[in-house]
């Protein structure tokens, strides 16, 4: 049976690696063999599938950051569609990745309309949309909708689709994260050390937009505290020459690691952070951290004054529950200042750490319990045309 998945981006790479081993499982355990041909990245390949195009590092968010991606999505897009046209699988799979994805979902309906789509990780409508048009795109070619946030499966039911709440992914992923003492030992980190990581991109837009600010707090904050060192784990490779130059250009003490992420959330004591999936893996180790986010002067100004667009928060961390468990600082708050304001509240104060492993717990419940893989997998192997 040949499954084609398409997604994009480092996150989208995890969890469609994680959904891959899941599915192999399920599929052993029925006796199935699988083909498996994906839009992805490494985590992806390594995973089994056959990458058709390579899609981790295709993607950004707003809307002039978006323009140099116009042209390598619209190719893999029609790389992938061309694809399907020649070889029609038995299901496809659909991982967050709205663009291309909105395409191939159309494409399938309209010209495959016997192969079942299944939306994994669907698009944050239930967020940020502005109108219900792309919705409705994704509820007309999806057969089953896959949600990840109780939320997120209420906006698409009551819109129309087909949904089956599993739970988030990250919350397998998280219990073969190892414990505080032997992460902090792997990674040579002294019991005396403050773990500080610092996370400002997993798009190439952020290190321009995001770094310069978390840097500068990570200066100040050293002032502050000298046993405190920092830790940036790459997201992708092509950001080590750059990363690496700025901690030169600021005099940082820090250390980049490339493929220990989960050892270093274990052993940190804290993180600044984009906004993203990597915040909920950080509070699923119960790691303090600000998240800071900015986007383009233009891009700000278009959302604010002429899409007149408002999102409750940006932090998934804040969005499962709907209401700041982390502090957020967006745009103009996102500077050096506040996050060394808000980092050294939550680093000195133990009532406020503690208050945020309280609200971490509440947040850890309304994401499923452990199994969320096998059972996206399962629900997907039975629209199998078996």
């Amino acid at each position: 049976m040949r499954i084609f998945i398409s997604t994009g981006e480092v996150s989208g790479d995890l969890q469609g690696s994680l959904l891959i081993v899941a599915l192999q499982r399920q599929a052993q355990r029925l006796g199935i063999k699988l083909e498996i041909v994906a839009l992805g990245g490494d985590k992806m390949a390594a995973a089994g599938a056959r990458i058709l195009g390579n899609t981790s590092s295709i993607g950004s968010m707003g809307l002039v950051e978006s323009l140099p991606y116009v042209i390598p999505t619209l190719r893999v897009q029609r790389q992938a569609i061309a694809y399907l046209q020649e070889n029609p699988p038995d299901l496809v799979v659909l991982i967050d990745y709205m663009g291309p994805n909105l395409g191939i979902g159309t494409y399938m309906r309209q010209n495959l309309p016997k192969v079942p789509v299944a939306y994994y990780i669907a698009p944050q409508e239930w967020v940020w949309s502005m109108s219900v048009r792309n919705t409705n795109r994704i509820v007309g070619f999806t057969n089953k909708l896959l949600a990840i946030f109780p939320e997120e499966g209420r906006y698409y039911q009551a819109n129309g689709a087909n949904v089956c709440w599993v739970g988030h992914p990250l919350v397998d992923r998280m219990q073969n994260a190892p414990s505080r003492e032997v992460a902090r030992q792997k990674l040579g980190i002294p019991d005396e050390q403050i773990a500080i990581a610092l996370l400002p991109a997993s798009r190439r837009q952020e290190l321009k937009y995001l770094l310069p600010a978390i840097f500068q707090a990570a200066q100040t904050i050293k002032s502050k505290l000298p046993t405190a060192h920092f830790w940036i784990p790459l997201s992708l490779e092509a950001f080590r020459q750059p990363i690496t130059a700025a901690i030169q250009d600021y005099g940082l003490q820090a250390t980049i690691l490339s493929g220990q992420q989960q050892e270093l959330f274990a052993a940190a004591d804290f993180a600044i952070t984009k906004s993203g999936t990597v915040n909920l893996e950080l509070a699923l180790l119960n790691v303090p951290q600000v998240v800071v986010y900015r986007l383009s002067p233009i891009t700000a100004w278009i959302a604010r004054h002429i899409l007149k667009g408002s999102i409750p928060f940006a932090s998934p961390v804040n969005l499962v529950v709907m209401r700041e468990i982390v502090p957020e600082l967006l745009q103009e708050q996102a500077t050096g200042e506040n996050i060394t304001q808000a980092a050294m509240e939550l680093l000195l104060n133990p009532e406020r750490r503690q208050q945020t492993w309280t609200d971490y717990q509440e947040m850890r419940r309304c994401l499923g319990e452990v199994g969320v893989c096998d059972r996206a997998a399962q629900e997907i192997l039975q629209m199998l045309p078996i």
